[in-house]
């Protein structure tokens, strides 16, 4: 079955589209990436387009590119989603696949997406437990760089910090998910099992950008730089 991999460059997608390469019923054809233009970053996670193309050299699998507005409104971004559904229906794309772990409305947005296209969206972690998902993306051997902050909820020192168990011990796991689902930190998968290669990269400088409801001070960026 053709699928496309909802992907971010993050550690849940790529776990996601690691899973589903265990299946030999899938057939995985592309990485499927919101960009944003005039930035040329993948959308909130703010991975430079050279690095995450570097992710799809390595992991040997073509990127499918959606190209955004900054500041995009959402009948903007329902038009972009729609012409790049249109384009996987006519590649032949049965299914896509999600990294989603247990928000209810974000999945229920997904599948009403995906609605009347005849493209089935999978959810290969759906469920599980975000501290067995830590632990089991680590243990597989995955390395990733943590590339934002919610400052409202974690820590700015996280911010380009190894997701490794050092890290787990010092999260504030008790209150906060540990997998970043409720958007506590967004990441950069730089290694893995399914990478032909590590991806080297040095931090650069950091900003931070104001919530755009209150305009506070509230997320930290790092940016990652390709070596």
């Amino acid at each position: 079955m053709k699928t496309a991999i909802g992907f971010s460059g993050g550690k849940d997608s790529t776990l996601a589209l690691y899973k589903i390469q265990q299946d030999p019923a899938y057939e995985v054809d592309s990485l499927f990436v919101t960009m944003t233009e005039g930035f040329d970053r993948v959308s909130i996670h703010g991975v430079r387009h050279e690095l995450l193309k570097h992710q799809a050299d390595s992991l040997g699998i073509a990127l499918r590119e959606v190209w955004i507005p900054e500041g995009c409104t959402n009948v903007v971004y329902q038009e972009r989603m729609q012409q790049a559904v249109s384009e996987m229906q006519a590649d032949g794309i049965t299914h896509i696949v999600f990294g989603d772990i247990h928000l209810a409305d974000v999945r229920a947005y997904r599948e009403k997406m995906m609605e009347g296209t005849g493209i089935t969206p999978i959810f290969p972690l759906w469920g599980r437990p975000v501290g067995e998902i830590s632990l089991d993306f680590i243990d597989l051997g995955f390395q990733t760089v943590i590339t934002c902050v919610d400052m409202d909820q974690i820590d700015r020192s996280f911010a380009g910090r190894v997701y490794d168990e050092s890290l787990i011990k010092d999260y504030p796991v008790a209150s906060r998910d540990i997998c970043g689902e409720n958007g506590e930190f967004h990441s950069f998968v730089f290694n893995g099992p399914n990478f032909k290669s590590p991806i080297k990269y040095e931090l650069g400088k950091e900003r931070i950008t104001p919530d755009p409801g209150t305009e506070r001070d509230r997320f930290l960026f790092v940016d990652i730089i390709p070596k």
